[in-house]
């Protein structure tokens, strides 16, 4: 169960676009199952969703380090994203990503029209064939299914005409029709009628059943008259139905679909018929963005350089409660590799490839030992020395990193001693402003928890069992006095003096 009061993340939206439940109270409840048949579900405030999804929501509340986690610090795109965390800079580069991505856009519309004019001549001759092949059909939506009907009329015009006569002539043509036996039936009914003055009622369905068949006689009639025999017709529309059909198999399976294409295919040649002046309008827009590209992102790269001293005199100050007293942590901070041609600029006005990041590169650096020059965090080779340099970067981003849930799990290996009661003093200050789960094997480490937790391993039945349990006062003593070593007097003692 998460609280989400202080989440500054677009959550609410994210769970409408995916059909899930909001949050009640500011609560957000997360829950998975496993079974032993291998059935996973997942539900996000009780609504069923996908581990994808469920993922997604992850990476806004938890950020989780293991042993080998401090890896991603190598990487300068993740170095970049922790400077400017730290210096507030998000909707700079964000507004900067925004502008790369515009220029992205129109170069690819640029691309478009940029072709040899071999290929330019082509593509006009196609797009002006179809169009005018299109106009030409002077199509009407829901064409196709009027004229198929209508057409199918036409083809079995004389079959028709001659099943509605041999109709006609059972209802009146002839001495034994319809008609002529209701007539011979009437009046055997009138003579009933005079007998028995009760078969009103039977006289009456006589002249409903006479009329019924007078009115089927007009409309067959109306009916036979309509239909054509008209050879030409059927061909016109044979042609029509032909060409329907040879336009939807181009360009659509419906008319709707082949008007649309066509729309797109005006909309396309009048581009190429106008291109030069729509080169020269990509051009301008292209030559303005890129000022607006420049002047950006020469204003995050100076923001940057202010915020770098300020990063790095917090790490180093970090660090020495870590255990490294005269170490020295910086940032360096270079144009990105590659030249980058401005639209309308000179030959000489160039600058690194703009990236949704902005212009620069920076390097973590450190020299955990007086005397040596600084390093690229990469090139030190020590776990122990890169869990102490993450672990002091996030005391220091605690304030600003959004994440409200971090997980450190074993990232003080390879350290103890008095490093060992800093690292838990550390994740104390974090815990002050975020929810810290710290699972270690150092009583240094676990003692200023507010709470703690023991998993223990078991067989039962045959089977390992894994249990979690929180622990009480009493409990937490003698936890941390086995860690220690034993239970002797002293162990305890020192578990007692650690939890104070």
């Amino acid at each position: 169960m998460f609280d989400t009061k202080k989440l500054r993340v677009p959550l609410k939206g994210f769970l409408e676009e995916n059909g899930l439940e909001p949050c009640e109270e500011n609560q957000l409840v997360l829950k998975r199952t496993f079974t032993s048949a291998g059935t996973n579900r997942q539900f996000i405030n009780g609504s069923p969703t996908t581990l994808a999804t469920l993922g997604s929501v992850g990476e806004w509340l938890v950020d989780m380090h293991g042993p080998h986690d401090h890896q991603s610090l190598l990487h300068a795109g993740k170095q970049l994203l922790i400077l400017d965390a730290f210096g507030g800079l998000e909707k700079e580069r964000e507004a900067f990503g925004e502008l790369v991505r515009r220029r992205a856009v129109l170069e690819s519309e640029k691309s478009a029209l940029i072709v040899d004019e071999k290929t330019y001549a082509q593509q006009l001759d196609l797009l002006r064939f179809q169009v005018q092949e299109i106009s030409a059909a002077r199509l009407q939506p829901g064409e196709d299914e009027t004229v198929e009907a209508e057409f199918n009329r036409a083809s079995n015009a004389a079959k028709l005409l001659q099943l509605s006569q041999a109709v006609l002539d059972a209802l009146s043509e002839n001495e034994a029709s319809l008609l002529t036996q209701a007539g011979v039936i009437g009046r055997v009914l009138a003579e009933l009628q005079r007998v028995d003055t009760g078969a009103n009622k039977l006289v009456e369905l006589h002249a409903q059943a006479g009329e019924t068949l007078r009115e089927l006689q007009t409309e067959l009639s109306r009916y036979a008259d309509k239909v054509d025999v008209d050879p030409a017709r059927l061909a016109e529309l044979e042609e029509r139905l032909n060409l329907l059909h040879t336009l939807k198999r181009k360009y659509g399976a419906s008319i709707a679909e082949v008007i649309a294409f066509s729309d797109e295919a005006k909309q396309k040649l009048q581009l190429l018929e106008s291109r030069d002046a729509e080169l020269a309008r990509l051009n301008a827009a292209l030559k303005k963005l890129d000022s607006e590209i420049l002047s950006a992102g020469k204003k995050l790269s100076a923001a940057r350089k202010k915020v770098i001293p300020s990063l790095a005199k917090a790490v180093s100050k970090q660090l020495e409660d870590l255990g490294f007293k005269q170490s020295k942590f910086d940032i360096s901070q270079e144009m990105a590799d590659g030249r980058w041609q401005m639209e309308g600029g000179s030959p000489n006005s160039q600058l690194p490839t703009p990236n949704s990041s902005g212009f620069d590169t920076v390097e973590f650096q450190f020299a955990p030992n007086p005397g040596e020059p600084a390093k690229p965090l990469r090139a030190i080779a020590s776990s122990g020395e890169m869990a102490r340099v993450m672990l002091a970067l996030k005391t220091v981003l605690a304030a600003e990193d959004e994440i409200p849930v971090l997980v450190f799990d074993e990232v003080d290996a390879n350290v103890g001693g008095e490093t060992a009661n800093a690292v838990g003093e550390k994740m104390q200050q974090i815990a002050a402003k975020r929810q810290v789960f710290c699972i270690t094997h150092l009583p240094q480490v676990a003692a200023p928890a507010d709470a703690h937790y023991v998993v223990t391993k078991s067989v039962k039945n045959g089977r390992t069992i894994s249990e979690i349990t929180l622990l009480d006062k009493k409990s937490r003593v003698t936890e941390l006095a086995r860690m220690l070593g034993g239970q002797t007097d002293a162990a305890r003692k020192h578990a007692e003096a650690l939890l104070k």
